[in-house]
């Protein structure tokens, strides 16, 4: 690899619009913060099409028995750790389906581990441990440059594995991985530090490519989370409104059917809805994908790509 012009990177600039960061008041500093974060959500706005495609690359892999696994360092290593950890109690699935490696191990996780961003033997090494041809690796690294990342996601190409590269330097090469997802959100209100808006911008996008990534697969049904694990008071009670919301039962009634489905609310569900045994029911989702949609509505089309937003 040639040599990194740091000086040159775009997530190192520095920022006119701060330069007296130090001298405003914390109102003024909260206020111009915010006016930089509006900018990281308009970025990701603007790299929609790339995140499309790879919302579809990856749904597509997961569906024939691939997994998705998250690489970085440094943030971009924790919010791929965060969003892998999300997955099992938000979608139920389960753990080694979504994955994160961030450089310097679990450790890196809670204490900071810098220098390990740059061993890109360790990067190559932890892809052939764990990707596989028909895997999907994310990379993310906001200066689209980290030798970690980029030594994963080329060990992961040699391994048949597609990839795809989230950064916040727009001027990375697109043959960086099969879909690059650039989010052009200036430089930093603080000089350098990426954990800032670069870093508000890489978990949006991520947040959008799970979510949508699982709403495909049938994990949820409309805008709800059916497929919820319901392990809290919190969660045992959202799943119960769900059963008698969208199976049009009573209260009473949905306890039972809860009960009987062992607390899987996507199966209680379609029990209300079609008069099934639990038994009948599962048979039902597992030839449907595990989509209450097609179970409950199966003549029906898929919807609109996009739904038109409010005025």
């Amino acid at each position: 690899m040639r040599p990194i012009r740091y000086d040159r990177l775009p997530t190192e600039r520095v920022d006119p619009r701060s330069r007296h960061l130090d001298r405003l008041s914390p109102v003024g500093i909260a206020r111009l913060m915010n006016r930089a974060d509006q900018r990281a959500v308009r970025a990701v706005a603007r790299a929609a099409p790339a995140i499309g495609r790879a919302v579809a690359l990856i749904a597509d892999a997961l569906s024939r028995g691939g997994r998705l696994v998250f690489v970085g360092a440094g943030t971009s290593g924790r919010l791929g750790v965060i969003e892998a950890a999300e997955c099992p109690p938000t979608f139920d699935t389960p753990p080694a389906l979504v994955q994160a490696v961030i450089a310097g191990g679990r450790r890196a996780v809670f204490r900071s581990a810098e220098g390990a961003e740059d061993d890109a033997t360790e990067g190559a090494r932890q892809m052939r441990r764990r990707a596989r041809a028909g895997d999907v690796v994310v990379g993310i690294a906001a200066s689209g440059v980290t030798p970690f990342v980029r030594a994963a996601l080329a060990e992961a190409r040699r391994r048949k594995a597609p990839t795809v590269l989230v950064t916040c330097n727009p001027t990375v090469s697109r043959r960086s991985a099969r879909v690059v997802i650039a989010l052009d959100v200036g430089p930093e209100v603080l000089a350098g530090s990426t954990r800032l808006k670069a870093a508000t911008a890489t978990k949006l996008t991520l947040n959008t490519l799970t979510t949508a990534v699982f709403a495909r697969l049938g994990k949820v049904y409309g805008n709800r989370m059916v497929d919820l694990r319901p392990r809290s008071a919190k969660l045992r009670a959202r799943a119960l409104g769900l059963v008698r919301e969208i199976g049009g039962v009573g209260e009473r009634e949905a306890t039972r059917l809860l009960r009987e489905a062992a607390g899987n609310a996507k199966l209680a569900i379609a029990m209300a809805r079609l008069g099934l045994s639990a038994r009948e029911a599962r048979q039902r989702l597992h030839a449907a994908a595990g989509s209450l949609r097609r179970v409950l509505e199966p003549q029906r089309r898929r919807a609109p790509e996009a739904e038109p937003g409010p005025s």
